[in-house]
């Protein structure tokens, strides 16, 4: 059979019976359009992930203390209090690698101004955090030495807590407001970075560190909640971490490093952590969209086995005058495969449009890349032959002169 005559025979096929073809060719749609609107999604939530990462700060390094043991139970990571300012003071006088240090207490607290209110994170630290967390003053000033050592009332805010208690045009720099009932001036309003998570730097109060451990975390002894550290450079960041972990392990007392009371981190280990988590999330959306490109497919088996039987007469003619198997099962096969290609591309248009319209309403990121869309058209095209073989088979192996007979 000509190519010419393959493509004639496919198409009138096709659309002699246009309603059978439109809805069978639409489970195949709605399976590729689902496979890229989904790993889109999860490739957006990993591209979140990265972003939010790399706006922690520059070649930044995290203390954070261990677990708590008691009773022979041991709590989560982080809820210990083995880490203290003298800790932070040491990083500064014996590693060299680091270029900035920041002690930190965190707590959540209702703040207050007139009759708005919200619950926010609590940052006490010191001076040297802005230029660590990457954080950019949009008016005001960030916290300073003189703050700290004067244990003043000062908060700096975040753009979503600003607008949350002053409103969208109101200018926060001055107004005083209530943190647990104690009245702090507001000197300073930082630069938004985006994110809608309530421990996004959007959402974040900062206090000078004296005066949060005075009057808002409770903490009368200089244990702290953590340690922020700032690497001289990119290619430093191993080595202060090796050397922090070191430090700290001389100065509580402890031989094994896996025994240790704290836990120090660098932006890789986050990465890598969280990007296992997303990757997986990628993995099992794209697996259950592929479930819906799988029933697509045994949607067009069941049409196209529909289609031998209706035209087992045409194919016992067919051979009665001299067609092969090849010729039969060939032609089968491609009426398959081409609804499969044009529900391909449908679905792929549709995917892509779903996925924009998702993150221009601002509902999901989702991502889409061409690795996605080639993976969709690789699926479409497997169960274009594999769900068209057995028809095609069958149709193939009829006898002409039973499928002549068939009534």
């Amino acid at each position: 059979m000509r190519f010419k005559d393959l493509i004639l025979e496919t198409y009138s096929a096709l659309f002699s019976n246009k309603i059978r073809s439109g809805l069978t060719m639409l489970g195949v749609v709605i399976g590729i359009s689902s496979v890229i609107v989904l790993v889109g999604i999860g490739q957006g939530a990993t591209s979140s992930v990265a972003s939010s990462i790399s706006e922690l700060g520059s070649n930044l390094i995290l203390v954070s203390p261990g677990s708590t043991n008691f009773g022979g139970v041991r709590s989560a990571m982080g809820n210990a209090t083995t880490l203290t300012e003298e800790d932070a003071e040491a990083i500064v006088a014996e590693v060299n690698s680091v270029s900035e240090v920041a002690s930190v207490v965190n707590s959540r607290q209702q703040i207050t101004y007139k009759s708005n209110n919200t619950n926010a994170q609590i940052i006490g630290t010191e001076a040297s955090y802005a230029s660590i967390r990457n954080i950019v003053i949009a008016s005001g000033d960030f916290i300073t030495t003189q703050d700290e050592k004067s244990v003043s009332k000062v908060v700096v805010i975040g753009p979503s807590i600003g607008e949350t208690l002053f409103g969208e045009d109101v200018d926060p720099i001055g107004k005083v407001i209530k943190i647990n009932k104690i009245q702090f001036k507001v000197t300073g309003l930082t630069q938004s970075k985006g994110g809608s998570s309530t421990d996004s730097s959007d959402y974040a109060v900062y206090v000078p560190l004296t005066t949060a451990k005075r009057y808002l975390t409770g903490r009368s002894t200089a244990s702290i909640s953590s340690i922020n550290t700032k690497a001289i450079d990119e290619d430093s960041v191993a080595l202060a971490k090796q050397e922090i972990n070191s430090l700290l392990l001389s100065r509580h007392n402890i031989a094994d490093s896996n025994s240790a009371d704290f836990s120090v981190s660098t932006q890789e280990d986050l990465m890598s952590s969280l990007s296992t988590v997303t990757q997986t999330l990628t993995i099992l959306l794209g697996a259950i969209a592929s479930i819906s490109l799988l029933v697509g497919g045994i949607g067009i088996m069941n049409m196209m086995l529909t289609t031998v039987t209706e035209r087992t007469r045409e194919i016992g003619l067919r051979k009665a005058i001299g067609a092969k198997n090849h010729d039969i099962s060939i032609q089968f096969l491609a009426e398959s495969v081409a609804l499969t290609f044009i529900s391909g591309v449908v679905g792929v248009a549709l995917g892509l449009g779903i996925a924009l319209a998702v993150t221009a309403l601002g509902w999901v990121t989702s991502v889409v890349t061409w690795q996605s869309v080639v993976l969709s058209f690789g699926i479409c095209a497997f169960v274009g032959i594999a769900f068209g073989l057995y028809p095609a088979n069958k149709a193939a192996k009829l006898k002409p002169i039973e499928a002549l007979r068939y009534e």
